[in-house]
């Protein structure tokens, strides 16, 4: 079989590691137990964990047992990674449930029986009742305060001002990869490239405490050909969730992706072989939309399964391809007020100024009424949106 860490590399995921070669020969010969951490802030998984869960399943599927680390401890504090401002603190109550939902989730991608089976873990079990002089003497021995202040992660927020708080995030990060080394013997941990100092920051204290190997390795981020991060539209991130993001919606955030971005798309986020994706991919004029609507399709049957999958295709040709179909029906934010928002917060328009010029252009109805301006107010009730004579689709107004 092949290697993982080979996989991992030709699909384009790998972006630092340590000790590689001694990881390579590691992943070679036995199964290695892994975890990647997740902090518990929402009551669902949205498009920037997606990555992350594809990688679980690829190594669990290569023999690796992975461990899901709830961030429930740390989520009291606040990862300052990417952030020029404070995170929220939140309640046990409120994380226990968030977990909850997440393990949901995950069960789409990652087996909890059987061989190699997922455990998760909530670092609160460890970290809540900590006694802070023996954590300085047992864990704070081993970090430099000078060295840290490098660190990318604190860098953002060193202008503006970091808290005591958020400096100790690293130490904790750092002593969860400890406890899983001890507990499951655990020695690799996988996350995002804007983890990497937090995840050196473990494997260097596992090595210089216990004296065991231990590795890291980052991916790179979901972004587009931009260096914009993937899973944001005008309504917020793209949940997993269907009661937050439809599978219809799912469907059309991946439908409109750039085309610089597919090939991208399909070989970080489905499992379909590279031969059969680079077949895909290798037009670059409008023989790419049929990339585009396989992608959509296996991210969204992936997510929500088949027949929802199929549902979301079906309805998403019935209103942009003027094929028969179902009317696609999508919620609009109650707090949505005009035409040009509702187009694009539907997807019928890329941008205000694609909507405006199509409302100029006389090709936009509201019930057959045709929209003179694009600031135009919206029905009360749910409403039935034109684009065109084709391109239709069901508002439904969120409470």
């Amino acid at each position: 079989m092949q290697n993982v860490l080979d996989t991992l590399r030709a699909r384009g995921f790998v972006k630092q590691t340590v000790y590689e070669d001694e990881l390579y020969e590691l992943l070679g010969k036995e199964s290695v137990p892994f975890y990647i951490g997740f902090d518990p802030t929402a009551d669902s998984l949205h498009v920037g964990h997606f990555m992350q869960l594809i990688i679980m399943k690829h190594m669990q599927d290569a023999g690796h047992k992975p461990i899901v680390l709830i961030g429930g401890g740390t989520a009291m504090v606040g990862d300052p990674s990417g952030r020029t401002d404070m995170r929220a603190m939140l309640s046990k109550e409120t994380i226990a449930y968030h977990v909850e939902c997440f393990k949901k989730q995950m069960g789409r991608f990652i087996r909890f029986e059987g061989e190699n089976a997922a455990v998760v873990v909530n670092n609160a079990d460890w970290l809540l009742d900590l006694n802070y002089v023996d954590f300085l003497r047992d864990i704070g021995v081993y970090f430099s305060v000078n060295k840290m202040l490098t660190a990318e992660c604190f860098k953002t927020r060193m202008e503006r001002g970091l808290s005591f708080l958020e400096f100790n995030y690293m130490l904790m990060q750092a002593y969860d990869f400890l406890v899983l080394h001890q507990r499951y013997g655990c020695s690799l941990e996988l996350g995002g490239d804007d983890q990497w100092s937090n995840i050196l920051a473990g494997a260097d204290l596992i090595r210089r405490k216990e004296h065991h190997p231990a590795y890291a390795v980052t991916t790179a981020l979901l972004t587009t050909s931009e260096g914009k991060k993937m899973g944001k539209t005008q309504k917020g991130a793209v949940w997993l969730d269907e009661n937050k993001t439809s599978p219809y919606e799912f469907y059309q955030y991946w439908r409109n992706t750039a085309d610089a971005d597919v090939e991208k798309c399909f070989r970080l986020l489905t499992f379909l072989p590279l031969e059969e994706i680079a077949e895909l991919c290798k037009y670059r004029d409008e023989r790419i939309n049929a990339a585009k609507e396989r992608l959509a399709f296996e991210l969204t049957k992936l997510v929500h399964g088949e027949e929802k999958a199929a549902k979301a295709q079906s309805e998403a040709r019935g209103a942009f391809s003027g094929n028969e179909g179902t009317m696609p029906e999508v919620s609009l934010p109650k707090e949505a007020e005009t035409v040009v928002q509702a187009l694009t917060m539907t997807g019928l328009c890329k941008s205000n100024g694609e909507a405006r010029r199509l409302v100029e252009q006389g090709g936009v109805s509201i019930n057959g009424e045709r929209v003179e301006n694009a600031m135009d107010g919206l029905p009360a009730g749910d409403f039935t949106l034109f684009k065109g004579k084709k391109v239709r689709v069901h508002v439904v107004r969120e409470k």
